[in-house]
């Protein structure tokens, strides 16, 4: 890997850090794009699950005192299920299809509000949250948005809605280390990963970004939040959907 292709991973793991601790979400979206252009898919997916479980497990430790547990709880056990099943038929999407779900995931903001009355603090909607989210997770690369569709109707806090959110990515992004890591490992293609000093700088980077968007949250208005978060996602999915045109054509 070049020195180019390195530094530019190691300064996304930053922003994009530092974007979802913001806003939620929106980070990992961007990461996985970056990545996407520079690694191949299957080694794109381990390096976003192993970058976003250290920002997403920082994340969730800082504000852990909000972390809402019950939800995390059955949020778990159906991810585990979703992991079992896209590992089950050996699912890895090619580099268009890739784009093209990575720029349609985050439409999923803009659905009418009475189209689902959907709200993670039931443990029926956390059930399906923690399946819907993580098999998503392993097919497109990302699934904030889907993720943010069970909690804007809640009546959480900006903090609490982040912390939990962080948490419940934990197990969606070791699922993917899983089930992307282990053909990489069984195949001998492991070479394909960043090597291992990147990550040595990578993971630390993404964990201050983690600490400096939380400072930016705090000075947020819980009416801000929810605002910025729907337009920055869309303008990252148009983006996407232009680069899968160009790659399908």
């Amino acid at each position: 890997m070049g020195a180019a292709i390195a530094l530019t991973l190691i300064i996304a793991a930053f922003l994009t850090s530092l974007l979802s601790a913001v806003i939620g979400m929106a980070g990992g979206l961007v990461l996985m794009g970056v990545l996407a252009f520079i690694l191949p898919v299957s080694a794109a997916f381990v390096t976003h699950g192993i970058i976003q479980l250290v920002a997403n497990g920082w994340r969730a430790i800082l504000q852990r005192e909000h972390i809402q547990w019950q939800i995390l709880g059955v949020y778990g056990l159906a991810a585990a299920g979703a992991a079992a099943l896209v590992f089950a038929v050996a699912f890895a999407p090619s580099k268009p299809l890739l784009f093209l779900l990575l720029g349609l995931v985050p439409m999923l903001v803009w659905l009418p509000k009475g189209w689902a009355e959907l709200d993670a603090s039931r443990p029926t909607h956390a059930l399906t949250a923690g399946f819907s989210v993580t098999f998503v997770n392993l097919t497109a690369g990302v699934a904030g948005p889907l993720l943010d569709i069970f909690f804007v109707r809640t009546s959480l806090n900006r903090h609490q809605i982040v912390a939990t959110k962080a948490a419940t990515q934990v197990f969606s992004h070791l699922s993917k280390i899983i089930v992307y890591g282990s053909p990489l490992l069984m195949t001998g293609s492991s070479a394909a990963l960043p090597p291992a000093w990147v990550f040595a700088l990578a993971l630390p980077a993404s964990m201050l970004g983690t600490e400096a968007g939380g400072r930016i949250l705090d000075r947020m208005s819980d009416a801000h939040f929810k605002r910025w978060s729907a337009w920055v996602v869309t303008g990252i999915g148009v983006f996407y959907l232009i680069q899968a045109a160009q790659l399908a054509g």
